[in-house]
């Protein structure tokens, strides 16, 4: 078996709070909305993240996106709006930080390794 892409799939209550944020998030509109009540972001060549509404599931999610400097990454985030929570160790010289879309799914920023 082999795969072409991996999505992580984040269900939110409000679509429209939610797309503002994710793209605040990604500093970019979706690149796609191929149906109502879905969004994506492609974020690596066979990354994505996808956005869909799901009342019943909103909150659950939780998903990691690996970043070459974590510092400047929050730092980004920051001017945009989004406090992430504190930057953290993990094993080696792995360092990673979490922020939550407005229904409390976990997005973690990771940098491995660490500089």
């Amino acid at each position: 078996m082999s795969f072409t892409h991996v999505l992580a799939v984040a269900a939110v209550r409000d679509m429209a709070a939610a797309t503002e944020w994710y793209e605040r998030l990604f500093g970019r509109p979706a690149d796609a909305t191929p149906m109502d009540g879905l969004a994506d972001w492609h974020v690596a060549s066979s990354g994505w993240v996808q956005v869909y509404r799901a009342p019943e599931q909103a909150g659950a999610g939780m998903f990691n996106l690996v970043v070459d400097d974590l510092d400047r990454a929050l730092a980004e985030l920051a001017d945009r709006g989004i406090t992430a929570g504190p930057v953290e160790p993990g094993t080696g010289r792995v360092r990673f930080a979490a922020v939550h879309d407005p229904d409390g799914n976990r997005i973690a920023l990771i940098e491995s390794p660490a500089t």
